[in-house]
């Protein structure tokens, strides 16, 4: 099968889209009191941290964010892990977060299925109670299992079932770029 990538987000759109979301992030909140920003392992986190850095630019005050790793909580895996370990593992990766009656914006690179966000709001629930949840995505691709909506989106992408996005990030990959290709037949 072909695997011809194709660049569909280049290191400009993605900086774009990630200071526009961080005005949609502030213009929605009216500002950043009370807003923390949580971005799911592993480069949910990176977004999450830029749009810090945005934010500061922007206000000229520091907003706290953090990172999640819900492995543990996806219904996808076969995890045998205890609850309670599973929320302490989760409580340990915003410990030095507060979320209760926060406004927590939830950042993940790709919104598929919905499934990721699902386990990120179980794991969110089991550390605290915040005000709301908001999530924004770098790209959304559709083909919902769950109704999961984002708040903001970096960009909508329609594909088919048969193609796959990737988002490569600097701090991770060593380049900014979202590209769209077929998935490998299995």
């Amino acid at each position: 099968m072909n695997n011809e990538q194709h660049v569909i987000m280049d290191e400009t759109a993605i900086r774009r889209a990630l200071t526009r979301i961080a005005h949609e992030i502030l213009e929605k909140n009216k500002g950043i009191e009370d807003c923390v920003l949580v971005g799911i392992r592993t480069r949910g986190v990176f977004l999450a941290q830029r749009i810090a850095e945005r934010m500061n630019e922007i206000e000229g005050t520091p907003i706290p964010w953090g990172e999640i790793d819900v492995t543990s909580y996806r219904d996808d895996r076969d995890s045998k892990e205890a609850t309670a370990e599973r929320v302490e593992g989760a409580k340990r990766s915003l410990e030095h977060l507060n979320i209760h009656d926060k406004k927590v914006i939830l950042f993940d690179d790709v919104l598929y299925t919905g499934r990721t966000i699902r386990a990120a709001m179980d794991a969110l629930m089991d550390c605290g109670r915040p005000r709301m949840i908001q999530l924004a995505v770098l790209a959304d691709r559709g083909h919902r299992e769950l109704p999961i909506r984002p708040d903001y989106i970096g960009k909508n992408v329609p594909t088919s079932k048969h193609e796959e996005i990737t988002v490569a990030l600097t701090e991770f990959d060593g380049k900014d770029e979202v590209t769209i290709s077929q998935r490998e037949e299995r």
